[in-house]
């Protein structure tokens, strides 16, 4: 167009060039043609192309990176640059991540989500710290609960359950999990095996669990992003002091921040749509479930039983029997069969003995364990008869020297 432009001025063939800064001949030929120039595309082979099969099946069987790829394609021959290899993976890899997901929206009461999330403390001494988060979210109205622990043991997850179904005032009817061994032992055939204290938790309650299948955290996503939310809004710049205050401050951030936040999805504040969800969800049981750590010990011969390093003595008719231990918050409860024997707190450190006074009294005053200790043998050895009879003091004849002398005589 430009070549055209100026020869309609009236310009010569080398003015033209010497404007446009192209050859003469290049100018002549756009002069004589009628037509528009048109650009035409050529089509080299990629030396990629013979392999791209090779590649799909590749990441088919496992998720390679792309200078992974590119070593087993030398070792085929390939002698082409890893650019060319990159760029084919990443297609090929955007292509098997482009999935799309249907929104999964609950009624009031049906479902909340439990997830655990781990929180970093930076100590004074230079060390880190971790403690846990659990957090429970309604599926409705997106209410959450949260509470930190500083261990993910079973007993303090179920403590976690009930302090959140008093804290929304209700259960909801069904809640869902992942993988966690506190709720799962394992899958057998598709068909999910419950750890066996929390089945048992579950019943009691009168909630359904649900397991998401594995690696698959966009099932759960309604308490997923809610853990992300915590660490942005309550836990940055945070100034953690001790577990009860930390737990105490939460409790404040949720009725202040949480519930007033107007939620993205729902275009609506979490507090109003957790007033029309709270009719839905379930009683709470009249009864509350047993969350103590139970196990089982041996009373020995001196009336004791070991646990955590420590040594509590017992009453000593339980010697030779299993008794059952039910731990919480730091109290031991000792239990013969349905009969509690006594209590324990249990100290902080280790290779103590802890005895009431009374057990032992009562040993001693025992006139039947005293006979059984120091009853008197059946039987005597033979070889030992005389001594235990007549004592150490042996009777020895004595003899004049004269007989010796007339002995020998002889």
């Amino acid at each position: 167009m430009d070549i055209k432009s100026i020869a309609k001025q009236g310009c010569s063939v080398r003015e033209i060039s010497r404007q446009t800064g192209l050859h003469r001949e290049t100018v002549k030929k756009y002069l004589q043609e009628s037509a528009e120039p048109e650009y035409k595309k050529v089509h080299r082979q990629s030396k990629i192309n013979e392999y791209k099969e090779l590649i799909k099946d590749w990441l088919s069987q496992q998720d390679y990176q792309a200078s992974r790829i590119h070593e087993l394609l030398q070792c085929q021959g390939f002698d082409g640059s890893y650019d060319i290899v990159q760029r084919y993976v990443k297609t090929i890899k955007e292509q098997r991540d482009r999935v799309a997901y249907v929104r999964f929206e609950t009624m009031p009461g049906q479902q909340a989500q439990v997830d655990f999330g781990d929180f970093q403390i930076r100590c004074a001494d230079g060390n880190t710290l971790t403690i846990y988060c659990f957090a429970m979210v309604l599926g409705f109205s997106r209410h959450m609960y949260i509470e930190f622990v500083d261990k993910c043991t079973l007993p303090k997850f179920l403590a976690c359950h009930q302090h959140a179904f008093n804290f929304f005032g209700g259960i909801p009817a069904e809640i869902l999990y992942d993988n966690m061994k506190n709720v799962v032992i394992r899958r057998l055939l598709g068909k999910v095996q419950w750890n066996h204290t929390f089945e048992a938790f579950a019943i009691h309650c009168g909630f359904k669990p649900l397991a998401a299948p594995a690696y698959s955290p966009w099932v759960k996503g309604k308490v997923e992003r809610p853990i992300h939310y915590v660490r942005n809004r309550f836990w940055a710049g945070y100034i953690y002091q001790d577990m009860s205050r930390v737990n105490r401050d939460a409790r404040q951030w949720i009725h202040c921040v949480a519930a007033e936040r107007v939620h993205g999805t729902t275009r609506e504040k979490v507090a109003n749509r957790f007033t029309r969800e709270k009719p839905f969800l379930g009683d709470l049981p009249r009864q509350p479930f047993d969350i103590s750590e139970k196990v089982y010990r041996k009373v020995h011969k001196d009336c004791q039983i070991a646990f955590d390093g420590n040594r509590y003595v017992v009453a000593h008719e339980l010697v030779g029997k299993k008794i059952l231990l039910k731990i919480r918050e730091g109290i031991m409860r000792i239990f013969d069969d349905d009969r509690m024997v006594t209590v324990y707190r249990i100290p902080e450190s280790k290779g103590q003995t802890l005895a009431h006074p009374h057990f032992y009294q009562r040993l001693r005053a025992d006139q039947e364990q005293v006979r059984r200790k120091y009853r008197k043998p059946f039987g005597k050895v033979k070889a030992t008869r005389g001594l235990l009879k007549h004592g150490l003091q042996v009777e020895v004849m004595t003899r004049a020297l004269s007989e010796y002398d007339q002995e020998v005589g002889s």
